[in-house]
């Protein structure tokens, strides 16, 4: 689609705004909008202007002018379905005034690391198909003082509000699916259905396709399927996925989060990521003679990916919180292990007889991560098993369908199972040691020179972790610490 065509789509539609949107490293989407008339065919294709100072670890003051390059291609634009004036939405990438791309763009990014897919000979697609959760709650509350630190969350739902009388203008109905029993509960347990239902009739307008919905396991918990897409594509889908998710439940007067673990004792929310690699239109994932139906280059790739976990998890869970769900119990495995149909093991082989449908499936992955970083590293850590030729460390090497969960500590040690790493710290410390090594699976090159994640980009996102989301977490006293500690 060229420029003008897209000009001419929008005033056929009776378009009077344009909203360009960007993703920051975090995964945050921000947005400048235009009136309709001052959009030219020119400026579409040199560039918006915007202020890449004002964006969190991106550029210095003295090097703050960046432009915004829309993409017009199929499905990456679309009428924002909650704007009061029409509205059309366009993704965009960011770049540099000479008029190359910005290396810390996370979308820039993910389309780099497909060019080294197709480089590299592997492959010419890749696939990958999130699956986001997600809370509704009705009201949070925040403390965070130097003399008080506490949050409150609350749902209808929540088996804490069984004696209440009233919630709101509602009175108490009694029925509350109740801790880790919100799977497949039929109203009024699940409270949420209609809900749900206005959430898929917005996400189809926005041009996603959807398949299950459905109450997840927790208390105040749901998930929408989509459709899997390409890696550049399935991210787009998350950014629209949270916004509309997030924007439907706000004009309810409710609130969404994809938090990974907003609730104590109950099951978290996760972003399980199908991904499989196509060359020549055949799946390279499949074999009908392998293990659980997988060819040899999908055990490599399950092995690059469980040889570079802790750099890996440091895109994937990418929060402190992340990992308060990577508990066993609460179906966010951290034992690093694949299985056909076993939810304990960190890849999921799910069912499939053709080769269409065979894929991997790892669980450990949430929502707190940037989709196009996360989706990228994934895809590089898994190349870098199938071009090294990796195998599956020895413990793990054959499926393993026990319930994993039950595993003790001491169990999972002798028998050499390797696991994610328990916090955020000891993520970053794998992905500092990634950056360090000449070798690392990070470092690739494309035909070009240039680097997928260059050292400026992979020194901020580190840095970035470090500043904002772990060092002022582990500096502020936690409510349980006043009772184990106070009283000492």
């Amino acid at each position: 689609m060229t420029a003008g065509d897209f000009l001419r789509e929008c005033r056929e539609n009776g378009i009077e705004f344009i909203d360009f949107r960007f993703t920051d490293i975090k995964g945050t989407w921000h947005h400048v909008t235009y009136d309709i008339d001052a959009v030219t065919e020119e400026m579409l294709a040199d560039g918006i202007p915007f202020d890449g100072s004002s964006i969190p670890a991106w550029q210095p003051i003295n090097e703050s002018d960046m432009l915004l390059k829309p993409d017009l291609e199929i499905g990456t634009h679309f009428e924002d379905p909650f704007t009061a004036d029409p509205t059309m939405v366009v993704f965009c990438d960011v770049y540099n005034t000479d008029g190359t791309p910005y290396e810390k763009c996370p979308r820039s990014i993910a389309k780099r690391t497909l060019q080294y897919l197709n480089e590299s000979g592997v492959g010419d697609v890749a696939y990958f198909g999130p699956e986001n959760e997600f809370f509704v709650f009705e009201k949070i509350q925040i403390r965070d003082e130097k003399n008080a630190q506490c949050y409150e969350v609350d749902t209808i739902e929540g088996e804490w509000n069984d004696y209440i009388a009233e919630f709101g203008d509602e009175l108490n109905i009694g029925h509350r699916p109740r801790t880790k029993g919100g799977y497949f509960p039929v109203p009024p347990v699940d409270s949420m259905m209609d809900l749900r239902a206005e959430m898929v009739k917005v996400l189809k307008q926005v041009g996603l396709e959807t398949f299950v919905v459905h109450h997840e396991v927790a208390q105040g918990q749901g998930e929408i399927g989509v459709k899997y897409g390409t890696l550049v594509e399935a991210a787009d889908n998350v950014q629209k996925l949270k916004y509309v998710i997030k924007m439907v439940a706000h004009l309810n007067g409710k609130t969404a989060t994809f938090m990974p673990k907003p609730i104590y004792g109950d099951n978290g929310n996760g972003m399980h990521t199908h991904q499989s690699i196509w060359k020549d239109g055949k799946n390279l994932f499949f074999d009908a003679n392998g293990p659980e139906k997988l060819s040899k280059t999908a055990l490599q790739y399950i092995a690059g990916v469980f040889d570079n976990i802790n750099a890996v998890a440091a895109f994937t869970n990418a929060s402190t919180n992340s990992y308060k769900r990577l508990q066993p119990g609460f179906e966010a495995p951290n034992i690093l292990a694949y299985s056909a149909r076993n939810r304990s093991a960190a890849c999921r082989i799910p069912y499939g007889s053709s080769e269409k449908s065979i894929r991997t499936e790892f669980r450990f992955p949430d929502s707190s991560s940037n989709p196009y970083l996360a989706f990228s590293v994934l895809l590089l850590a898994g190349l870098d098993g199938i071009q090294n030729q990796k195998e599956i460390y020895e413990a793990a090497r054959e499926p393993m369908n026990e319930d994993l969960f039950e595993l003790t500590l001491d169990e999972i040690k002798e028998r050499g199972i390797r696991t994610l790493p328990p916090t955020l710290r000891e993520a970053l410390y794998g992905l500092e040691d990634a950056i360090n090594r000449a070798d690392s699976f990070l470092k690739v090159t494309l035909k070009d020179g240039s680097r997928v994640f260059s050292d400026n980009f992979l020194k901020t996102y580190l840095d970035y972790k470090y500043e904002v989301e772990l060092i002022p977490v582990e500096g502020r006293p936690h409510p349980y610490e006043f009772i184990t500690t106070y009283s000492c």
